[in-house]
């Protein structure tokens, strides 16, 4: 389509490439007209009454400063949309070179061909419009301007009344001296209602063609701009029928105003025109992580910032890995549904202490309640490495340490002394740490709890960036105490990374509308931990999953992990990792009954944590865990 400049007194005037022309001496002229137009003195004189008295009529000065209502976007790391959060208006703004040329003829030329020679009011549009609509027996052009409308949306009610009437055409002459007309018709693409829940040029795009308004073909464009009128009605969703024969009524007057050519509007008519899906209201595809996001940002910036302010989060999900923790909760869960009503599964990058992935629970369609996040358990004998760790960071012990398997009970304040027991309910006697980690066994964990005190367990428990109360107690080192799958990821993710903690998120950055950084959460990594004593624990984990309880682990690559089964049988962990993945899976029921008699970690959850790692680190490369060696041992 090309483009040519015009006079300034033709009142069909054509948009230029580089902006559209505007017409000289309008504000006399219009209004005079408008005022000829509009009849009666008494009805002349009311209107200028009303151009006076600005105290009776909204101060449309605030308008150069208006930001209408826009979508909050959620996005997974690499850009990919998970969802959007609105209330009525779903829309996002885009500034006017972002808008095909095609849809701002189609509009203008249905809506408002004058727009760019008329300061407001358009008498003579609205003559030819009643003329028009009587010849065709139906509404095929409108009678208000643009910014007549625009004030009618932003201002004024619906009620069609000649006073609303009066009131609109004087507003609409204030605004024009306020804004530019590029400006105008900006903020009307965005501000306008498309249908369900639809509100703006991008997102009705977005909606209905799967595309962004930049990319809109002139057959596309016309189709929107039919549909203005009564969107509900002429929607495509609604009847495609219709909204073609809308779109013949624009292609029609394009071509009356000598704004397209014949052979253009018959390619527009020709066009295959395929349809995208109503996107308003639209359920999260990963709402664990999202729900999770929403929580986080509702309490930072309150939930009208959220559903209206435009913001754009990017989180640090990572969306295939997040399908893949999904499928294999669903398939998984087949196995131990009549046992364990729930699992779940969080994912943490030991690197950056990103959320890559949550599962929250089986199905999050019946119940929202996030047990990665929100479920506090006993993790078990997965705590048992917080315990080793704070012995070998004294520099007392190391992985080959021995260490006494043996009967032995400890006066824990109550009438009966309190006797350790093994899961087998047997003792082997003396045994080095490695062993006795790889083993499970308990009395060597309660034994060793004592002696480097377990105010200084629960001290590197919080290095490790678990928040939840830890009771001071002799059973501690056997995971008496209720964590959440996500703080059990982010502590071994620290081991991991051998020391070295970022803060945990599942929100990488976050922006307002016009582009300022809210939140930036670019890893700023501290070192927590001892880094002998961390790899000495990566050491030791690393032979659970070679030769102890998580042999079930094994994904050809070294990892490292811990099972973790409570007495009470009622949940079943295990937490493993790689340099590059910590992940946490568990099992159990929301009321707290019993899984069952031969339950463990080691049997249920290692083969579930090996099956999603085989997967999510397909394309991965192997890497091994730094040795103690490299790291100086602390002085004992």
């Amino acid at each position: 389509m090309s483009f040519s400049a015009t006079s300034q007194t033709d009142l069909h005037a054509q948009p230029t490439s580089s902006g559209f022309l505007l017409g000289a001496g309008r504000v006399t002229w219009t209004t005079m007209m408008a005022l000829t137009l509009l009849g009666s003195a008494s009805v002349a004189g009311a209107l200028m009454g009303m151009a006076i008295s600005y105290r009776d009529l909204p101060d449309v000065r605030s308008l150069a400063a208006y930001a209408p209502n826009e979508t909050t976007y959620i996005y997974d790391i690499n850009g990919k949309l998970l969802t959007g959060l609105h209330e009525e208006e779903n829309r996002q703004v885009v500034p006017l070179d972002k808008i095909s040329p095609h849809l701002k003829l189609s509009v203008l030329a249905i809506e408002d061909s004058n727009f760019y020679h008329h300061d407001g009011i358009n008498p003579l549009g609205i003559l030819r419009a009643a003329l028009t609509n009587y010849q065709a027996g139906q509404t095929v052009q409108g009678a208000s301007t643009l910014s007549m409308q625009l004030v009618k949306n932003l201002y004024l009610t619906p009620d069609r009344t000649l006073s609303r009437k009066l009131a609109e055409a004087v507003l609409a002459l204030r605004i024009e001296q306020l804004l530019s007309k590029d400006e105008l018709l900006e903020l009307y693409l965005n501000q306008v209602y498309w249908g369900h829940n639809t509100y703006g040029v991008e997102t009705a795009a977005r909606s209905y063609f799967k595309k962004s308004a930049e990319q809109l073909t002139l057959g596309e464009s016309a189709m929107m701009a039919g549909i203005i009128q009564a969107p509900e009605s002429y929607s495509p969703f609604v009847d495609f029928e219709v909204a073609k024969e809308r779109q013949n009524i624009v292609l029609n007057r394009l071509l009356e105003l000598k704004w397209i050519t014949p052979d253009e509007a018959e390619a527009a008519r020709a066009e295959e025109i395929a349809l995208g899906e109503i996107t308003s209201f639209q359920r999260s595809q990963a709402p664990d992580v999202t729900n999770t996001v929403v929580q986080e940002l509702t309490q930072r910036f309150g939930r009208e910032a959220l559903v209206r302010g435009g913001l754009r989060v990017q989180t640090t999900l990572d969306w295939k890995m997040q399908q893949i923790a999904e499928q294999t909760i669903r398939r998984n869960h087949q196995y131990y549904a009549h046992a364990a009503d729930q699992m779940a599964l969080v994912a943490v990058d030991p690197r950056t202490h990103f959320i890559k992935a949550i599962v929250g629970g089986v199905d999050s369609k019946k119940s929202e309640f996030n047990r990665a996040t929100q479920a506090y358990r006993q993790p078990g004998s997965a705590f048992k490495p917080f315990v080793y760790y704070t012995a070998f960071a004294t520099g007392k012990y190391t992985p080959d340490s021995s260490i006494k398997d043996s009967p032995v009970s400890f006066n824990d304040g109550g009438l009966e002394r309190y006797k350790p027991q093994n899961y087998d309910r047997t003792f082997r006697g003396s045994m080095s740490i490695r062993t006795a980690l790889a083993q499970s066994r308990n009395v060597p964990a309660i034994v060793l709890g004592q002696k480097v005190g377990i105010k200084n367990v629960i001290d590197v428990s919080r290095k490790l960036g678990i928040t939840s109360p830890i009771p001071n107690v002799i059973s501690l080192p056997l995971g008496a105490v209720d964590l959440t799958p996500i703080e059990m990821a982010s502590a071994y993710a620290t081991f991991a990374n051998n020391g070295w903690q970022s803060k945990t998120t599942a929100i990488l950055q976050v922006t307002d509308r016009s582009g300022k950084v809210l939140i930036d959460n670019t890893p700023q990594p501290k070192l927590v931990l001892n880094q002998w004593a961390a790899a000495s624990v990566n050491s030791t984990l690393q032979t659970v999953v070679q030769s102890g309880t998580g042999v079930a682990a094994q994904i050809g690559r070294p990892a490292a992990g811990k099972t973790g089964t409570t007495s009470s049988e009622r949940d079943v962990w295990f937490v493993g990792y790689v340099p590059q993945l910590s992940v946490a899976v568990w099992a159990g029921n929301d009321n707290y009954a019993r899984i069952g008699a031969g339950a463990t970690g080691g049997g249920w959850m290692a083969p579930v944590w090996r099956e999603f790692m085989s997967e999510a680190l397909k394309d991965t490369p192997v890497e091994n865990f730094e040795p103690p060696s490299k790291f100086s041992k602390p002085k004992g």
